[in-house]
């Protein structure tokens, strides 16, 4: 198999620099500056165990790859980014290529340029949406016929173009991977065995999207950290508490069943604890780094935005997860300070 990463950021990045150093072929898609660092330099990947640069080839979309009947699209961008990237790569061609099966390295024309094309990557490839959330899965059904569920438990950042550093020791990350809506095959069971070789604990789970909305009960506080920095302490803890038990009200009410975060736990146990690296603070959760970063956009709509949603459904009112998932997505859209909101605003929140 040949790993294509759609998202070679601190998620993606981790995962695809893993998987190149356990001796797989991998490819990562990225743009702009960190696009340029990677060509130019290669992946700097620093983990508790040192920091390397690996030489892992690197473009910037479906027309510049050849694709093929062996590669496997990890979907590692933040949810609001996806249906667009979905969109394109479904579309593009799967092939021989002009010259037979080739490398497909980077620069390769695709199969309308001359090669046979066997159908689309929609068609053909399968696509794991590696992402916090629930929605991407069924965004991909749309567009492709093989979709996967990874549920994402990866301290990760992407602290400068061309760098990432992933915290987690002494394995680097926990990544559920399943069949979507649910089931099990052979590439499922292949991917599980090339990520375990990669430091990953990987455990094949026909029920995936049951452990991807047990993870949510900690991502809807992700907004909460985003606007008001650390969890810890009052009134913040105490936020976080009537944050997540809107959210364990609107999983009753829809009866979705998911394991609670005492089993999370025990499955995860010692081996993937967060460690310092040297000359590195450890970064906040995906939202922070988000709105650190002046991104403009932020995952609320599917993290907090979710049990919104589902309480919308079933008749359960969420009106701390509303108001995060409006306050979240103002802090992106006007370029507000990670962590700055003001402890009358967080008693604004208590109040409600």
């Amino acid at each position: 198999m040949r790993y294509i990463i759609i998202g070679a950021g601190a998620v993606g990045g981790s995962i695809g620099g893993r998987l190149f150093e356990s001796g797989h072929e991998v490819v990562l898609v990225a743009r702009g500056a960190h696009l340029a660092a990677l060509r130019s330099d290669g992946l700097r990947l620093s983990t508790p165990d040192g920091t390397r640069t690996l030489p892992i080839p690197a473009v910037d979309g479906p027309q510049a790859l050849e694709l093929r009947t062996d590669d496997v699209l990890i979907l590692a961008v933040k949810t609001q980014h996806a249906e667009a990237l979905l969109t394109e790569w479904a579309a593009r061609p799967v092939g021989t290529g002009a010259g037979g099966t080739g490398a497909g390295g980077a620069g390769a024309g695709g199969a309308d340029d001359g090669g046979v094309s066997l159908g689309t990557a929609g068609e053909l490839l399968p696509m794991v949406c590696a992402q916090n959330g629930v929605e991407s899965e069924r965004l991909a059904l749309r567009r492709f016929r093989r979709v996967y569920g990874m549920c994402v438990w990866l301290p990760s950042s992407n602290p400068e173009p061309g760098r990432v550093s992933a915290h987690g020791a002494p394995l680097t990350g926990f990544l559920h991977v399943g069949r979507y809506p649910d089931g099990v095959d052979g590439t499922v069971r292949q991917i599980s065995a090339d990520l375990e070789k990669s430091k990953f604990l990987a455990p094949v789970r026909p029920d995936v999207m049951a452990w991807k909305y047990g993870k949510l009960l900690g991502n809807v506080a992700n907004a909460l950290e985003a606007v008001g920095g650390p969890v810890e302490g009052e009134p913040r803890m105490a936020l976080y508490h009537r944050v997540t038990a809107e959210y364990v009200a609107v999983l009753a009410a829809a009866g979705i069943a998911y394991p609670g975060v005492e089993e999370q736990h025990a499955v995860r146990g010692d081996l993937i604890t967060v460690q310092p690296l040297e000359g590195e603070e450890r970064a906040g959760g995906s939202s922070w780094q988000s709105l650190s970063r002046g991104t403009g956009t932020i995952e609320a709509d599917y993290l907090n935005g979710e049990a919104v949603l589902l309480g919308r459904l079933h008749g359960v009112p969420t009106p701390l997860n509303e108001a995060l998932q409006r306050l979240a997505n103002e802090f992106a859209r006007t370029g507000r300070a990670a962590g700055s909101l003001s402890d009358a605003e967080l008693d604004t929140l208590l109040a409600l």
